[in-house]
C-alpha cells in the first residue's frame, strides 16, 4: 500500500465526523464530488470498503472505524510536528504540549511551569497546556495528541510510562454551620446522609466519589450540578450542600468566603498526580527536560496538607 495521503486522510475524518460528505464539504471548504472522488481512491488504495453511503449520510464501516482512529492519530501527529517546527522558525528550540487535569491546573502547574520557563536555558522552549478529565489526558497522550500527560495515577496508564509529580488531599467543604462544619476529620462514609454538589460526571474526584459510596451500598444526593470548583464553593456558601474538593485548590475560596474544610480521613482521599507519556525515546528534548522538571517538584508536596 502506498503512503496515506494527509489530506485525504483528514477529508475522511470531516466525513466520519460530519456523517454527511455534504456536511464536510462546507467544513472542508471543497466540493463534494471532490471529496467523494479522493475517498475512492483511498478505498481502492487501502483495498476494502470504508464508507456506507445511506439516504441521509455516510456510516463508516467496520474497516472505517479503525482507519478513522489512526488517522485521528496521525493528524494530531502531523499537528504537531508542524507546530514545533514552526517554533524552530521563530527561533523557539521547542515546543511541550501538556494535557492536564483541572485539579492540577488549579494547584501548582502553573507556577511549576513558569518557574521552568524563567531558566535562561528555556527561555525559548514554548509550553502549550490543555486542560481535560484523566481518562482524556491518558488518551491524548496514547494517541499522540500531546506528548505528555499529568493526571491522578489511579486513572487507566496502561502503555504509557509514568513518573511522580505532586499530589493533594480531598476534604468536605460545608458552610460554618452545617453538622460536618463542626468535625476535625470525618470518614465519607459518616457525610452519605448529606446532600452534595454535583461536578462533572467525567471527572476523577466525581468518579471515585460514586464508588465510594456504592462500596457501602448507598448513592450520592445531589441537590445541584455545576462545571466547576469555584461554582460548587459558591453553592456550599449559599448553605444548600456540601462539597469534596482538593484542599490545595479550596483554601483561598474556604477563607474568603467563610467555609470549613473538613479533611476525608479515607486512604483514597489522599492523591497522587504522575506524569505520563509514551515513552522517553519519544520524548524531544525540550519534552524531557520539562517531565525532569516536574518530577523534581513533587516530593516537597507529599505532607499532609492541613486544613484552615
Amino acid at each position: 500500500m502506498r503512503d496515506l495521503d494527509l489530506t485525504t486522510l483528514r477529508l475522511f475524518v470531516a466525513v466520519c465526523e460530519q456523517r454527511s460528505i455534504a456536511a464536510a464539504g462546507l467544513q472542508q471548504a471543497m466540493v463534494g464530488s471532490a471529496i467523494s472522488k479522493r475517498l475512492a481512491q483511498l478505498e481502492h488504495q487501502i483495498g476494502t470498503q470504508l464508507l456506507v453511503r445511506k439516504r441521509r449520510g455516510v456510516q463508516p464501516t467496520p474497516a472505517g472505524e479503525t482507519l478513522l482512529e489512526h488517522a485521528r492519530a496521525l493528524l494530531a501527529r502531523s499537528e504537531l510536528v508542524a507546530r514545533d517546527m514552526a517554533g524552530y522558525a521563530h527561533g523557539t528550540r521547542g515546543h511541550v504540549r501538556l494535557l492536564v487535569t483541572a485539579s492540577v491546573m488549579a494547584e501548582s502547574l502553573a507556577d511549576d511551569v513558569a518557574a521552568f520557563l524563567q531558566v535562561p536555558d528555556h527561555r525559548q522552549i514554548q509550553v502549550s497546556l490543555e486542560e481535560r478529565v484523566s481518562p482524556e489526558v491518558a488518551r491524548g497522550v496514547r494517541e499522540g495528541s500531546a506528548s505528555v500527560g499529568i493526571c491522578w495515577d489511579a486513572a487507566d496508564l496502561e502503555g504509557l510510562q509514568t513518573e511522580s509529580y505532586r499530589g493533594d488531599h480531598l476534604a468536605i467543604c460545608a458552610h460554618a454551620s452545617h453538622p460536618i462544619a463542626q468535625r476535625e476529620r470525618v470518614h465519607f462514609a459518616e457525610a452519605l446522609e448529606h446532600e452534595y454538589v454535583n461536578m462533572p460526571a467525567l471527572s476523577a474526584v466525581q468518579q471515585m466519589l460514586t464508588r465510594a459510596a456504592a462500596v457501602h451500598g448507598k448513592v450520592l444526593q445531589y441537590r445541584m450540578q455545576v462545571s466547576h470548583f469555584e461554582a460548587a464553593l459558591r453553592v456550599v456558601r449559599a448553605n444548600l450542600a456540601i462539597s469534596v474538593v482538593p484542599v490545595e485548590i479550596a483554601q483561598p475560596f474556604a477563607r474568603a468566603y467563610g467555609l470549613r474544610l473538613v479533611p476525608l480521613a479515607d486512604d483514597w482521599a489522599r492523591r497522587r498526580f504522575a506524569i505520563c507519556y509514551r515513552s522517553r525515546d519519544q520524548l524531544s528534548p525540550a519534552a524531557r527536560l520539562l517531565v525532569a522538571h516536574l518530577h523534581a517538584c513533587g516530593p516537597a508536596h507529599e505532607g499532609a496538607a492541613a486544613a484552615p
